[in-house]
Protein backbone atom coordinates (compact mmCIF):
# COMPACT_ATOMS: atom_id res chain seq x y z
CA UNK A 1 0.00 0.00 0.00
CA UNK A 2 1.23 3.47 -0.95
CA UNK A 3 1.77 6.19 1.58
CA UNK A 4 -1.49 8.01 1.99
CA UNK A 5 -0.72 11.88 1.28
CA UNK A 6 -3.82 14.37 2.02
CA UNK A 7 -3.90 18.16 0.31
CA UNK A 8 -4.70 21.31 2.78
CA UNK A 9 -8.58 20.31 2.47
CA UNK A 10 -8.10 16.79 3.87
CA UNK A 11 -8.97 15.02 0.07
CA UNK A 12 -6.85 11.66 0.05
CA UNK A 13 -4.61 12.56 -3.25
CA UNK A 14 -3.70 9.80 -6.33
CA UNK A 15 0.05 9.69 -6.05
CA UNK A 16 3.05 9.20 -8.52
CA UNK A 17 3.81 5.96 -6.19
CA UNK A 18 -0.11 4.69 -6.39
CA UNK A 19 0.19 4.71 -10.61
CA UNK A 20 2.76 2.58 -10.75
CA UNK A 21 0.79 -0.30 -8.95
CA UNK A 22 -2.90 1.19 -8.47
CA UNK A 23 -6.01 -0.45 -10.55
CA UNK A 24 -8.37 2.38 -11.50
CA UNK A 25 -11.99 0.67 -12.08
CA UNK A 26 -13.93 2.59 -13.76
CA UNK A 27 -18.34 2.31 -14.43
CA UNK A 28 -19.55 1.41 -17.53
CA UNK A 29 -21.84 3.17 -19.82
CA UNK A 30 -20.98 2.82 -23.66
CA UNK A 31 -18.93 -0.10 -24.21
CA UNK A 32 -17.66 0.72 -27.72
CA UNK A 33 -16.41 3.95 -26.20
CA UNK A 34 -15.52 3.13 -23.03
CA UNK A 35 -13.09 0.30 -23.97
CA UNK A 36 -11.33 2.37 -26.62
CA UNK A 37 -10.82 5.20 -23.48
CA UNK A 38 -9.42 2.47 -21.52
CA UNK A 39 -6.98 1.83 -23.96
CA UNK A 40 -5.71 5.34 -23.56
CA UNK A 41 -5.64 4.96 -19.95
CA UNK A 42 -3.22 2.14 -20.70
CA UNK A 43 -0.73 3.95 -22.89
CA UNK A 44 -0.46 5.98 -20.49
CA UNK A 45 0.26 4.03 -17.99
CA UNK A 46 -2.53 3.69 -16.19
CA UNK A 47 -4.32 0.35 -14.86
CA UNK A 48 -7.28 1.19 -15.48
CA UNK A 49 -10.40 -1.51 -15.37
CA UNK A 50 -13.64 -1.09 -16.91
CA UNK A 51 -16.40 -2.54 -15.26
CA UNK A 52 -19.41 -4.57 -17.03
CA UNK A 53 -21.27 -5.95 -14.08
CA UNK A 54 -25.21 -5.48 -14.35
CA UNK A 55 -28.06 -6.96 -12.67
CA UNK A 56 -30.53 -5.97 -9.87
CA UNK A 57 -27.53 -6.42 -7.49
CA UNK A 58 -26.12 -3.33 -8.57
CA UNK A 59 -28.96 -1.75 -7.76
CA UNK A 60 -29.51 -3.41 -4.48
CA UNK A 61 -25.77 -2.36 -3.87
CA UNK A 62 -26.57 1.76 -4.45
CA UNK A 63 -29.61 2.09 -2.22
CA UNK A 64 -27.50 0.76 0.53
CA UNK A 65 -24.60 2.99 -0.33
CA UNK A 66 -27.04 6.40 -0.79
CA UNK A 67 -30.14 8.07 -0.13
CA UNK A 68 -32.93 6.17 -2.60
CA UNK A 69 -33.80 9.98 -3.61
CA UNK A 70 -30.74 10.75 -5.49
CA UNK A 71 -30.07 11.07 -8.83
CA UNK A 72 -30.68 7.70 -10.53
CA UNK A 73 -27.46 7.71 -12.57
CA UNK A 74 -25.14 8.70 -8.86
CA UNK A 75 -26.89 5.33 -6.88
CA UNK A 76 -26.12 3.21 -10.17
CA UNK A 77 -22.48 4.45 -10.77
CA UNK A 78 -21.70 4.32 -6.81
CA UNK A 79 -23.69 1.08 -6.69
CA UNK A 80 -21.57 -0.21 -9.10
CA UNK A 81 -18.15 0.87 -7.89
CA UNK A 82 -18.90 -0.34 -4.45
CA UNK A 83 -20.03 -4.04 -5.61
CA UNK A 84 -16.69 -4.39 -7.32
CA UNK A 85 -14.50 -2.99 -4.09
CA UNK A 86 -16.36 -5.51 -2.18
CA UNK A 87 -16.48 -8.35 -4.36
CA UNK A 88 -13.22 -9.77 -3.31
CA UNK A 89 -11.72 -9.17 -6.85
CA UNK A 90 -9.14 -6.51 -5.89
CA UNK A 91 -6.72 -5.63 -3.20
CA UNK A 92 -8.06 -2.87 -2.10
CA UNK A 93 -4.62 -1.18 -1.04
CA UNK A 94 -3.92 -1.29 -4.41
CA UNK A 95 -7.46 0.33 -6.00
CA UNK A 96 -8.36 3.48 -6.65
CA UNK A 97 -11.78 4.31 -8.55
CA UNK A 98 -11.97 7.17 -11.33
CA UNK A 99 -15.43 8.96 -12.08
CA UNK A 100 -15.92 11.96 -14.27
CA UNK A 101 -17.18 15.50 -12.60
CA UNK A 102 -18.51 18.03 -15.14
CA UNK A 103 -18.05 20.83 -12.78
CA UNK A 104 -21.18 21.98 -13.94
CA UNK A 105 -24.61 23.01 -11.82
CA UNK A 106 -25.80 19.09 -12.22
CA UNK A 107 -25.90 16.92 -9.56
CA UNK A 108 -23.10 14.80 -11.66
CA UNK A 109 -20.59 17.25 -10.21
CA UNK A 110 -21.42 15.75 -7.26
CA UNK A 111 -21.42 11.69 -7.91
CA UNK A 112 -17.59 12.13 -6.34
CA UNK A 113 -18.51 13.34 -3.28
CA UNK A 114 -21.35 10.37 -2.68
CA UNK A 115 -18.78 7.93 -3.61
CA UNK A 116 -15.94 9.22 -1.06
CA UNK A 117 -18.52 9.64 1.60
CA UNK A 118 -19.89 5.66 0.48
CA UNK A 119 -16.25 4.48 1.47
CA UNK A 120 -16.11 6.25 4.43
CA UNK A 121 -18.94 4.97 5.85
CA UNK A 122 -17.77 1.06 5.06
CA UNK A 123 -13.95 2.50 6.42
CA UNK A 124 -12.30 1.82 3.08
CA UNK A 125 -11.70 5.71 2.95
CA UNK A 126 -8.59 4.98 2.11
CA UNK A 127 -9.19 4.10 -1.15
CA UNK A 128 -8.35 7.20 -3.35
CA UNK A 129 -11.15 8.85 -5.67
CA UNK A 130 -9.78 10.52 -9.12
CA UNK A 131 -12.08 13.27 -10.48
CA UNK A 132 -11.65 12.30 -14.78
CA UNK A 133 -12.54 15.63 -16.15
CA UNK A 134 -10.86 18.39 -18.57
CA UNK A 135 -11.58 21.70 -16.81
CA UNK A 136 -9.12 21.30 -14.04
CA UNK A 137 -10.80 20.37 -10.87
CA UNK A 138 -9.14 18.32 -7.90
CA UNK A 139 -5.79 17.84 -9.43
CA UNK A 140 -3.97 14.60 -8.71
CA UNK A 141 -0.10 14.54 -8.35
CA UNK A 142 -0.61 11.10 -10.41
CA UNK A 143 -3.16 11.60 -12.76
CA UNK A 144 -3.02 14.49 -15.43
CA UNK A 145 -5.01 15.07 -18.09
CA UNK A 146 -2.69 16.12 -20.88
CA UNK A 147 -3.05 17.74 -24.02
CA UNK A 148 -2.12 14.35 -25.83
CA UNK A 149 -4.10 11.92 -23.67
CA UNK A 150 -7.36 14.38 -24.56
CA UNK A 151 -7.14 13.91 -27.98
CA UNK A 152 -6.66 10.26 -28.03
CA UNK A 153 -9.92 10.33 -25.59
CA UNK A 154 -11.41 12.83 -28.47
CA UNK A 155 -10.67 9.47 -31.08
CA UNK A 156 -11.59 7.25 -28.71
CA UNK A 157 -15.18 8.79 -28.70
CA UNK A 158 -14.92 9.32 -32.34
CA UNK A 159 -14.41 5.61 -33.28
CA UNK A 160 -17.21 4.24 -30.44
CA UNK A 161 -19.68 7.11 -32.07
CA UNK A 162 -18.97 5.82 -35.80
CA UNK A 163 -19.31 2.31 -35.01
CA UNK A 164 -22.31 2.44 -32.93
CA UNK A 165 -23.58 4.94 -35.66
CA UNK A 166 -23.02 2.73 -38.28
CA UNK A 167 -24.04 -0.76 -36.26
CA UNK A 168 -27.24 0.67 -35.39
CA UNK A 169 -28.57 1.35 -39.37
CA UNK A 170 -27.26 -2.25 -40.36
CA UNK A 171 -28.50 -4.49 -37.45
CA UNK A 172 -32.53 -4.42 -37.84
CA UNK A 173 -32.09 -5.04 -41.48
CA UNK A 174 -29.28 -7.44 -42.02
CA UNK A 175 -30.02 -10.62 -44.22
CA UNK A 176 -27.36 -12.79 -42.43
CA UNK A 177 -28.08 -12.59 -39.05
CA UNK A 178 -24.80 -11.53 -37.07
CA UNK A 179 -22.96 -10.07 -39.87
CA UNK A 180 -23.27 -6.72 -38.11
CA UNK A 181 -21.84 -8.24 -35.08
CA UNK A 182 -18.89 -9.67 -36.90
CA UNK A 183 -18.10 -6.39 -39.01
CA UNK A 184 -18.14 -4.63 -35.15
CA UNK A 185 -16.43 -6.67 -33.47
CA UNK A 186 -13.46 -7.00 -36.42
CA UNK A 187 -13.19 -3.11 -36.15
CA UNK A 188 -13.41 -3.14 -32.11
CA UNK A 189 -10.56 -5.50 -31.78
CA UNK A 190 -8.33 -3.64 -35.07
CA UNK A 191 -8.93 0.17 -33.18
CA UNK A 192 -7.72 -1.84 -29.91
CA UNK A 193 -4.78 -3.29 -31.78
CA UNK A 194 -3.84 0.49 -32.65
CA UNK A 195 -4.84 2.09 -29.84
CA UNK A 196 -1.62 0.42 -28.07
CA UNK A 197 0.76 2.89 -30.40
CA UNK A 198 0.55 6.61 -30.00
CA UNK A 199 1.43 6.58 -33.33
CA UNK A 200 -1.87 5.25 -34.17
CA UNK A 201 -3.68 8.56 -33.20
CA UNK A 202 -2.93 10.87 -36.10
CA UNK A 203 -5.53 12.12 -38.87
CA UNK A 204 -4.37 10.41 -41.51
CA UNK A 205 -4.68 6.95 -40.20
CA UNK A 206 -7.94 7.68 -38.75
CA UNK A 207 -9.13 8.61 -42.52
CA UNK A 208 -7.99 5.43 -43.37
CA UNK A 209 -10.23 3.80 -40.93
CA UNK A 210 -13.24 5.95 -40.94
CA UNK A 211 -13.08 4.52 -44.58
CA UNK A 212 -12.53 1.14 -44.09
CA UNK A 213 -15.54 1.13 -41.30
CA UNK A 214 -17.61 2.35 -43.91
CA UNK A 215 -17.05 0.44 -46.33
CA UNK A 216 -16.98 -2.48 -44.75
CA UNK A 217 -20.80 -2.07 -42.89
CA UNK A 218 -21.52 -0.96 -46.56
CA UNK A 219 -20.87 -4.47 -47.97
CA UNK A 220 -23.02 -6.01 -45.36
CA UNK A 221 -26.23 -7.13 -47.28
CA UNK A 222 -29.72 -5.94 -46.15
CA UNK A 223 -33.38 -6.24 -46.76
CA UNK A 224 -34.36 -3.16 -47.59
CA UNK A 225 -38.18 -3.13 -45.76
CA UNK A 226 -38.97 -0.13 -44.14
CA UNK A 227 -38.68 -0.26 -40.58
CA UNK A 228 -39.82 2.09 -37.37
CA UNK A 229 -37.15 4.19 -36.69
CA UNK A 230 -36.84 5.05 -32.61
CA UNK A 231 -34.56 7.95 -31.61
CA UNK A 232 -33.55 7.91 -27.77
CA UNK A 233 -32.36 10.97 -26.16
CA UNK A 234 -32.69 12.07 -22.65
CA UNK A 235 -29.88 12.24 -19.93
CA UNK A 236 -26.34 10.98 -20.72
CA UNK A 237 -25.75 8.13 -18.79
CA UNK A 238 -29.29 6.58 -18.98
CA UNK A 239 -29.49 7.48 -22.54
CA UNK A 240 -26.79 5.48 -23.05
CA UNK A 241 -26.20 2.99 -20.43
CA UNK A 242 -27.80 -0.20 -20.42
CA UNK A 243 -27.80 -0.81 -16.38
CA UNK A 244 -29.57 2.60 -16.66
CA UNK A 245 -32.19 2.42 -19.21
CA UNK A 246 -33.01 -1.37 -18.49
CA UNK A 247 -31.52 -2.64 -21.71
CA UNK A 248 -33.94 -0.15 -23.47
CA UNK A 249 -31.75 -1.00 -27.51
CA UNK A 250 -31.87 -4.31 -26.85
CA UNK A 251 -35.45 -3.97 -26.37
CA UNK A 252 -36.04 -2.03 -29.39
CA UNK A 253 -34.20 -4.23 -31.48
CA UNK A 254 -36.71 -7.40 -30.22
CA UNK A 255 -39.54 -4.99 -31.21
CA UNK A 256 -38.12 -5.30 -34.95
CA UNK A 257 -37.33 -1.27 -34.60
CA UNK A 258 -33.82 0.58 -35.89
CA UNK A 259 -32.81 2.41 -32.65
CA UNK A 260 -31.40 5.89 -33.78
CA UNK A 261 -28.76 7.63 -30.64
CA UNK A 262 -27.63 10.91 -30.89
CA UNK A 263 -22.91 10.64 -31.04
CA UNK A 264 -21.28 11.17 -27.94
CA UNK A 265 -18.94 13.53 -29.48
CA UNK A 266 -22.07 16.31 -29.61
CA UNK A 267 -21.78 16.05 -26.12
CA UNK A 268 -18.79 16.92 -25.80
CA UNK A 269 -19.17 19.56 -28.19
CA UNK A 270 -21.89 21.00 -26.27
CA UNK A 271 -19.56 21.05 -23.14
CA UNK A 272 -17.05 22.81 -25.29
CA UNK A 273 -19.23 25.28 -27.20
CA UNK A 274 -20.33 26.29 -23.80
CA UNK A 275 -17.49 28.10 -22.64
CA UNK A 276 -17.11 29.97 -25.94
CA UNK A 277 -21.01 31.02 -25.19
CA UNK A 278 -20.16 31.91 -21.59
CA UNK A 279 -17.66 34.54 -22.91
CA UNK A 280 -20.61 35.59 -25.48
CA UNK A 281 -23.07 36.07 -22.63
CA UNK A 282 -20.64 37.21 -19.95
CA UNK A 283 -17.63 38.23 -20.71
CA UNK A 284 -15.91 35.66 -18.82
CA UNK A 285 -13.33 32.90 -19.92
CA UNK A 286 -11.65 35.08 -22.57
CA UNK A 287 -8.97 32.80 -23.05
CA UNK A 288 -10.46 29.59 -22.01
CA UNK A 289 -13.03 30.35 -25.27
CA UNK A 290 -10.26 31.22 -27.56
CA UNK A 291 -8.66 27.91 -27.01
CA UNK A 292 -12.26 26.61 -27.20
CA UNK A 293 -12.89 28.14 -30.67
CA UNK A 294 -9.79 26.82 -31.97
CA UNK A 295 -10.16 23.06 -30.26
CA UNK A 296 -13.80 23.17 -31.91
CA UNK A 297 -13.07 23.83 -35.27
CA UNK A 298 -9.99 21.16 -35.36
CA UNK A 299 -12.77 18.82 -33.86
CA UNK A 300 -15.56 19.98 -36.49
CA UNK A 301 -12.22 19.32 -39.56
CA UNK A 302 -12.34 15.75 -38.35
CA UNK A 303 -15.94 14.91 -37.83
CA UNK A 304 -16.61 16.28 -41.53
CA UNK A 305 -14.12 13.64 -42.32
CA UNK A 306 -16.50 10.88 -40.86
CA UNK A 307 -19.47 12.69 -42.72
CA UNK A 308 -17.99 12.77 -45.82
CA UNK A 309 -16.95 8.80 -45.95
CA UNK A 310 -20.12 8.16 -44.83
CA UNK A 311 -21.48 9.97 -47.74
CA UNK A 312 -19.36 9.02 -50.38
CA UNK A 313 -18.99 4.65 -49.60
CA UNK A 314 -22.72 4.49 -48.40
CA UNK A 315 -25.84 5.06 -48.37
CA UNK A 316 -26.20 5.25 -44.55
CA UNK A 317 -27.78 8.05 -43.07
CA UNK A 318 -24.80 10.61 -42.01
CA UNK A 319 -24.01 12.38 -39.20
CA UNK A 320 -25.36 16.23 -38.86
CA UNK A 321 -22.83 19.11 -38.22
CA UNK A 322 -23.12 20.33 -34.52
CA UNK A 323 -23.94 23.79 -35.64
CA UNK A 324 -26.89 23.08 -37.52
CA UNK A 325 -28.12 20.90 -34.28
CA UNK A 326 -27.44 23.97 -32.29
CA UNK A 327 -29.39 26.43 -34.85
CA UNK A 328 -32.13 24.04 -34.37
CA UNK A 329 -33.14 24.66 -30.91
CA UNK A 330 -34.02 28.46 -32.13
CA UNK A 331 -37.12 29.11 -30.83
CA UNK A 332 -37.26 26.67 -28.72
CA UNK A 333 -34.52 27.64 -25.82
CA UNK A 334 -31.90 29.75 -25.07
CA UNK A 335 -28.47 28.01 -25.67
CA UNK A 336 -27.20 29.48 -22.57
CA UNK A 337 -29.62 27.08 -20.63
CA UNK A 338 -26.67 24.10 -19.93
CA UNK A 339 -27.76 22.92 -16.91
CA UNK A 340 -27.75 18.81 -16.90
CA UNK A 341 -28.08 17.88 -20.65
CA UNK A 342 -29.17 21.57 -21.47
CA UNK A 343 -30.34 22.76 -24.44
CA UNK A 344 -28.73 20.05 -26.46
CA UNK A 345 -31.49 17.83 -25.23
CA UNK A 346 -33.97 19.60 -27.20
CA UNK A 347 -31.70 20.47 -30.31
CA UNK A 348 -31.53 16.20 -30.37
CA UNK A 349 -35.05 15.96 -30.64
CA UNK A 350 -35.60 17.97 -32.84
CA UNK A 351 -32.86 16.76 -34.89
CA UNK A 352 -33.99 13.39 -34.98
CA UNK A 353 -37.51 14.89 -36.89
CA UNK A 354 -35.24 16.82 -39.19
CA UNK A 355 -33.75 13.40 -40.05
CA UNK A 356 -37.18 12.07 -40.52
CA UNK A 357 -37.06 9.95 -37.02
CA UNK A 358 -40.65 10.83 -35.68
CA UNK A 359 -40.90 8.59 -32.88
CA UNK A 360 -38.84 9.86 -30.26
CA UNK A 361 -38.15 7.64 -26.61
CA UNK A 362 -36.96 10.83 -23.62
CA UNK A 363 -35.05 8.73 -21.00
CA UNK A 364 -34.70 10.80 -17.65
CA UNK A 365 -33.68 9.83 -14.21
CA UNK A 366 -36.88 10.40 -12.08
CA UNK A 367 -36.88 13.86 -10.60
CA UNK A 368 -34.07 15.15 -12.98
CA UNK A 369 -34.95 18.57 -12.97
CA UNK A 370 -32.64 20.34 -15.59
CA UNK A 371 -34.04 17.43 -18.10
CA UNK A 372 -37.45 17.79 -17.14
CA UNK A 373 -37.21 21.38 -18.28
CA UNK A 374 -35.25 20.71 -21.16
CA UNK A 375 -36.83 17.41 -22.18
CA UNK A 376 -40.24 16.94 -20.91
CA UNK A 377 -40.86 20.54 -20.99
CA UNK A 378 -40.29 21.03 -24.37
CA UNK A 379 -42.74 17.94 -25.86
CA UNK A 380 -45.59 20.05 -26.26
CA UNK A 381 -44.14 22.51 -28.53
CA UNK A 382 -42.34 20.00 -30.10
CA UNK A 383 -45.62 18.28 -30.63
CA UNK A 384 -47.36 21.57 -31.72
CA UNK A 385 -44.97 22.54 -34.33
CA UNK A 386 -44.48 18.90 -35.56
CA UNK A 387 -47.82 17.13 -35.46
CA UNK A 388 -46.64 13.73 -36.39
CA UNK A 389 -44.20 13.04 -34.07
CA UNK A 390 -44.32 10.79 -31.42
CA UNK A 391 -42.30 11.14 -28.72
CA UNK A 392 -42.83 9.72 -24.83
CA UNK A 393 -40.99 10.60 -22.13
CA UNK A 394 -39.76 7.35 -19.67
CA UNK A 395 -38.64 8.12 -16.06
CA UNK A 396 -35.59 5.75 -14.76
CA UNK A 397 -35.46 5.17 -10.93
CA UNK A 398 -35.06 2.39 -8.51
CA UNK A 399 -38.84 1.99 -7.75
CA UNK A 400 -40.33 2.12 -11.43
CA UNK A 401 -40.77 -1.05 -13.00
CA UNK A 402 -39.27 -2.56 -16.48
CA UNK A 403 -43.28 -4.36 -17.25
CA UNK A 404 -44.66 -0.37 -16.97
CA UNK A 405 -41.50 1.36 -18.62
CA UNK A 406 -41.99 -1.31 -21.47
CA UNK A 407 -45.39 -1.64 -21.90
CA UNK A 408 -45.67 2.67 -22.68
CA UNK A 409 -42.74 2.41 -25.17
CA UNK A 410 -45.13 -0.41 -26.78
CA UNK A 411 -48.02 1.86 -26.89
CA UNK A 412 -45.62 4.24 -28.42
CA UNK A 413 -44.18 1.46 -31.25
CA UNK A 414 -47.78 0.84 -31.93
CA UNK A 415 -48.88 4.30 -32.48
CA UNK A 416 -45.38 4.46 -34.95
CA UNK A 417 -46.35 1.01 -36.73
CA UNK A 418 -49.77 2.48 -37.97
CA UNK A 419 -47.84 5.85 -38.85
CA UNK A 420 -45.60 4.00 -41.50
CA UNK A 421 -48.38 2.02 -42.48
CA UNK A 422 -49.91 5.17 -43.90
CA UNK A 423 -46.71 6.37 -45.40
CA UNK A 424 -46.47 3.52 -47.29
CA UNK A 425 -49.39 3.97 -48.97
CA UNK A 426 -48.78 7.22 -49.80
CA UNK A 427 -45.14 7.28 -50.50
CA UNK A 428 -43.74 5.03 -54.00
CA UNK A 429 -41.00 3.34 -52.19
CA UNK A 430 -38.31 1.66 -54.70
CA UNK A 431 -36.84 -1.25 -53.82
CA UNK A 432 -33.78 -0.60 -54.53
CA UNK A 433 -33.22 2.34 -52.51
CA UNK A 434 -32.42 1.92 -49.03
CA UNK A 435 -34.55 4.17 -46.99
CA UNK A 436 -32.23 6.39 -44.81
CA UNK A 437 -32.27 8.92 -47.65
CA UNK A 438 -34.45 11.51 -44.94
CA UNK A 439 -34.27 15.48 -45.13
CA UNK A 440 -30.96 15.43 -42.74
CA UNK A 441 -29.12 14.78 -46.23
CA UNK A 442 -29.83 18.46 -46.79
CA UNK A 443 -28.04 19.96 -44.18
CA UNK A 444 -25.09 18.67 -44.42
Amino acid sequence: MAKLIYDNKGRLLFTKEMKKDYTLLMPMMLPIHFGFMQNVFHLHGYKAELLDTIGHEIIEEGLRDVHNDICYPALLTTGQLMHAVKSGNYDLNKTALIMSQTGGGCRASNYIHLIRKTLKNHNMDYIPVISFNAVGLEKNPGFKMTLKMAVQFLYAVIYGDLLMWLSNQTKPYEVNIGDTQKVLDKWIEEINIQMKSSKNFLPKKARKNFEGIVKDFAAIKLDKKPKVKVGVVGEIYIKYAALGNNNLEDFLHSEDAEVVVPSLLDFVLYAMYNTVHDNELYNVKFIMSKVMKIALNAIYSLQAQVTHNIKKHSSFRPMQKFEHIRALVKGYVSTGNKMGEGWLLTAEMLELIDCGVDNIICTQPFGCLPNHVVGKGMIRKIKKNFPDSNIVAIDYDSGATKINQENRIKLMLSTSRKNLEKQMTKVDISADKHTDKTPCLKAM
